[in-house]
């Protein structure tokens, strides 16, 4: 793998960058823990074999479209406390926003600043106007991130499962006539 291990942005207390080969413990560290992936996809904690392929998938996000995936690092500490990202789940034409913290550092407001950073990110450097986010409908302190970061609300969507998804989304600000 040919990751670079370079700041994608910084903001008060993290580091974003690139995934590299050496982020797979940290990333089975969040996505195999059950309360921390309780809100993710299907609720259910991936193997470190998942995480490795995953990482692969990564590398491809940014070869073809310049993003992808990243790991949020404290930036005293300089440990991963969890990922954030830029991504096309099954290809979608828009970019949507992930994350994920490790349980340890949830509520301390390191999702709203990492949220803001990653949309202005977006709009910089890579000229996105509307990204959007999913969010499980209970799962109030995601939306609260979201709000806060300058995202609204748009609609609903309703799973094969019968749960809801609530999609909301982001337009860039910086081409439109004041």
């Amino acid at each position: 793998m040919v990751m670079s291990n370079a700041a994608v942005f910084e903001s008060e207390r993290l580091r974003c960058r690139r995934w590299i080969p050496d982020d797979i413990d940290a990333l089975f560290a969040v996505y195999s823990n059950e309360e921390g992936v309780r809100w993710i996809e299907d609720g259910k904690p991936i193997t470190y074999a998942e995480c490795d392929r995953w990482l692969r998938v990564t590398e491809a996000n940014y070869a073809k479209r310049g993003y992808g995936m990243f790991a949020l690092e404290s930036r005293l500490s300089g440990l991963v406390i969890g990922f954030c990202g830029l991504v096309h789940p099954g290809d979608q034409v828009e970019a949507e926003i992930k994350y994920a913290l490790l349980p340890t550092y949830w509520g301390q407001g390191y999702a709203s600043e990492a949220v803001p950073a990653l949309l202005a990110y977006g709009d910089r450097t890579h000229g996105l106007t509307r990204i959007i986010a999913t969010v499980a409908k209970g799962n109030i302190a995601s939306q609260r991130v979201l709000l806060k970061s300058g995202m609204v609300y748009s609609h609903t969507r309703y799973e094969e499962d019968d749960s809801q998804t609530l999609v909301y989304e982001w337009h860039s600000t910086a081409n439109q006539d004041l």
